[in-house]
């Protein structure tokens, strides 16, 4: 059983004054130029034909769309910063509402252009489509370009990706790297925002080269100073539960990493078949400058072969990243709800938290003692002053738990002063769906309300 003794003095993550919102506001004003720059150029002056309508519609959804791209891959740029100022949940709607809103706009724009070329000439849809993909420079290959943003976004269907294995799906989502290189080529070639107007073609190149420094930044150079610099490796594995097991993890300079409790690294253990292959691991202890713990339930995939990891193996770490800290807290009160493997990133919060500092309530939501991890450990952390650690164990419907513990009434039986804490709450998602609509029925306002998805 790990508990620390002693809290010394570690870095700590930077802390930023940024907000989500202000990085949208950002992000819109951007998008606000771009439109404004293809005004300023004429754009309007077209509308006053249906050809010239099209045209120019294909024209700013053109425009648009290569812009929120461009955005798409600073979002999947894994930035730290980024990660720590919106957190995951919130970050992964962004890549998702932008992904399929950039979709869309250059569907459209392929759509658009090609109805208005063809009533501007006169040649008809069919006609005009084999025009351009023949006759105009790089068409084809945006058309190319096109499709696959299209198995892109077909591959992230949840149905979709249900059925692809981590390798099928991880692979086809590199094609979009290639997807936004060849429409820049288009762009530059036949876009009407470059012709004669060195300031647009410099201000998109500028986009592209600063879109591309970040994605190398944070995808490449930074994990690999990371990982050279510490020097990770398996110190021990330990199993906690039946398909759970700790893996501890040594290095050097190990006293130098800021990371909080509740924050997460990406792990690639470099051994095995699955060595290129990396996972979001939450720390299931307190930072303590001397080794880092994380903690992994076999879920049927490459996880599985991680209980048999060798002491010395070497580790290729990424990050720290994420947003669940304690530092989002508001109240002096807390409350932790955890559902079965989301309970690592809490328990190293609750570790980290000096004692008797606030009160802190523990839900831990479990289907049988075999799936729960660190019994032990919480009830030590129980023992401290203004800490209270519940166990929520049974099958629902069943005599041990007939109602459901995470339904507003019983939340509210269990902490009835649930709206003047802070929550936070991790776990599987179908528990994170009944915790949500919980705490919605409770009116626990939103700025008190901090979530972590364990899938």
């Amino acid at each position: 059983m790990r508990l620390a003794g002693q809290h010394r003095q570690l870095p700590l993550p930077r802390s930023w004054t940024i907000t989500p919102r202000d990085i949208l506001i950002v992000l819109a004003a951007n998008a606000a130029l771009v439109v404004g720059m293809w005004w300023r150029h004429g754009g309007l002056d077209q509308f006053d034909t249906p050809a010239g309508i099209f045209t120019g519609l294909g024209q700013v959804t053109a425009l648009v769309g290569t812009y929120i791209a461009l955005v798409q891959l600073v979002l999947m740029s894994r930035s730290p910063w980024l990660d720590r100022v919106v957190g995951g949940d919130r970050l992964l709607v962004w890549h998702r509402w932008a992904g399929f809103t950039c979709l869309w706009l250059l569907v459209g724009h392929a759509l658009l252009t090609t109805v208005g070329f063809g009533l501007g000439d006169g040649s008809g849809v069919i006609n005009e489509i084999g025009t351009l993909l023949l006759d105009y420079p790089w068409v084809l290959m945006a058309t190319v370009g096109l499709v696959l943003l299209i198995g892109v976004a077909v591959s992230s269907i949840r149905a979709a990706r249900r059925r692809l294995s981590y390798e099928t799906w991880y692979g086809i989502h590199l094609y979009a790297y290639l997807a936004i290189a060849l429409a820049f080529l288009h762009e530059v070639a036949v876009g009407t925002d470059f012709v004669g107007d060195q300031v647009a073609l410099g201000y998109w190149v500028g986009l592209y080269v600063v879109t591309v420094s970040l994605v190398l930044i944070f995808r490449v150079v930074q994990p690999m100073r990371f990982s050279l610099r510490h020097r990770l490796r398996v110190d021990q594995v330990v199993q906690e539960a039946p398909g759970v097991v700790s893996i501890h993890l040594t290095g050097r300079h190990m006293d130098q990493i800021a990371i909080r409790a509740g924050q997460y690294l990406q792990i690639r253990f470099l051994s095995g078949g699955g060595w290129w292959r990396h996972h979001p691991f939450s720390i299931s202890a307190a930072p303590d400058g001397q080794s880092l713990r994380i903690t992994v339930k076999d879920l049927g995939d490459d996880t599985a072969r991680l209980a048999t990891l060798r002491p010395g193996t070497c580790v290729f770490a990424e990050g720290p990243y994420g947003a669940f800290t304690r530092e989002r807290m508001r109240r002096s009160k807390a409350l932790f709800i955890a559902g079965g493997i989301g309970i690592s990133p809490l328990r190293a919060m609750m570790e980290e938290r000096q004692p008797g500092r606030g009160d802190v309530t523990l839900l831990y939501r479990a289907s049988g003692w075999d799936d729960v991890v660190f019994a032990q450990e919480l009830e030590a952390l129980g023992r401290r002053p203004g800490t209270t650690v519940r166990f929520l164990v049974g099958r629902r419907g069943t005599a041990e738990m007939p109602v459901d513990p995470l339904d507003a009434h019983w939340l509210r039986h269990l902490v009835p002063d649930i709206r003047e804490r802070d929550v936070f709450y991790c776990g599987s998602g179908s528990f994170m769906d009944r915790v949500a609509a919980s705490l919605r029925t409770l009116q626990v306002p939103r700025g008190q309300i901090h979530a972590e998805r364990f899938s």
